[in-house]
């Protein structure tokens, strides 16, 4: 923590914010980013507005190392912070500022909630009755709209990537046959088998970027390599709030705290697998990728369903 932020608040945001992502698990990283800046603003001590600034983007940094996939949590932090500078620009009273600040951070949530519900009324009208659909780990707003189809008495079923190393599939495959849904489980590595089976894939996204390509869990680049390659429909959806100033050019281009290429110096090691480091495979490889615009259909947002090529118009309209 730098020195201006310490000087400035009296709590350690990074603990703040990993506190705030265990006790609530419908919260995501870029509300929880939020809430925490808004906690910040709260508890600051500045007493001019230049000190004011400095020590929100210092928290701002602090929160973006403090996790190793930031890319969503970026978008939170970004968003907000243009935001703040906004509001400084409408705004001369300095206390009535920091009020103001509060007030709409606190009302985040409740918008992030209502995104989410917004892009599941939408996106539940592509589900036809008796349609298979092809999903990968676990992605909140992709729950949210299977249930609400689900809800509709719409007949489907739907096949769920494990999502290796973490297995975050069989959160979802959980979730899913619990609301009635048949839901199968398959190895990553059964994507190019079952695709035939498949009448669209749905992903959620970490960040959507500025050319309408999106980053998300490892594994999305290569099942959208297969869905175009079998044409088949590659539906992302996402909140507006997910959307980050980001231009990555190719897997190597982004900004999060992984390993360049795959690790392979476990070769050597035991073939019994309970000898084998969990923790140390994690960490030796990414855990998101790219997925570059041209193997997108649509995007489902809560500003609309969109083309990959109307992501730049919609960032403008949001930071400008």
């Amino acid at each position: 923590m730098s020195s201006v932020l310490a000087q400035n608040v009296v709590f350690n945001v990074k603990k703040y914010f990993h506190d705030l992502m265990a006790s609530d698990e419908d919260i995501s990283m870029p509300v929880a980013a939020i809430l925490t800046l808004v906690e910040v603003i709260k508890q600051s001590k500045a007493s001019t507005m230049s000190e004011f600034m400095e020590m929100l983007e210092d928290a701002s940094l602090s929160l973006k190392s403090s996790t190793r996939n930031f890319i969503s949590l970026s978008a939170g932090c970004d968003l907000y912070m243009r935001f703040v500078t906004r509001t400084i620009h409408d705004l001369s009273d300095f206390e009535a500022c920091k009020n103001h600040l509060i007030e709409r951070g606190k009302l985040f949530k409740q918008k992030a909630i209502d995104c989410r519900q917004s892009i599941a009324s939408l996106g539940c009208q592509f589900i036809k009755d008796d349609a298979t659909i092809l999903i990968h780990s676990y992605s909140r707003v992709v729950m949210l709209l299977l249930l609400q189809a689900a809800s509709q008495k719409k007949r489907f079923k739907v096949y769920v990537t494990e999502s290796r190393p973490l297995s975050q599939g069989l959160e979802a495959a959980k979730i899913l046959r619990k609301a009635g849904v048949p839901t199968t489980v398959i190895l990553d590595s059964a994507v190019g088998y079952i695709m035939e089976k498949v009448d669209a894939v749905i992903v959620g996204a970490e960040g959507v970027v500025e050319n309408g390509g999106v980053i998300n869990q490892i594994g999305t680049y290569q099942l959208a390599i297969v869905a175009k390659t079998a044409n088949k429909p590659f539906y992302v959806v996402a909140e507006s709030f997910k959307f980050v100033r980001l231009f990555p050019l190719n897997q190597y281009d982004l900004p999060t705290i992984t390993p360049t290429t795959l690790s392979f110096d476990d070769i050597d090691q035991p073939k019994d697998t309970d000898e084998l480091d969990e923790a140390a495979y994690v960490a030796k490889n990414p855990c998101v990728d790219y997925t570059p615009p041209e193997y997108i259909t649509l995007l489902f947002t809560d500003i609309g369903v969109l083309t990959p090529s109307g992501v730049s118009d919609e960032l403008i309209k949001l930071h400008y």
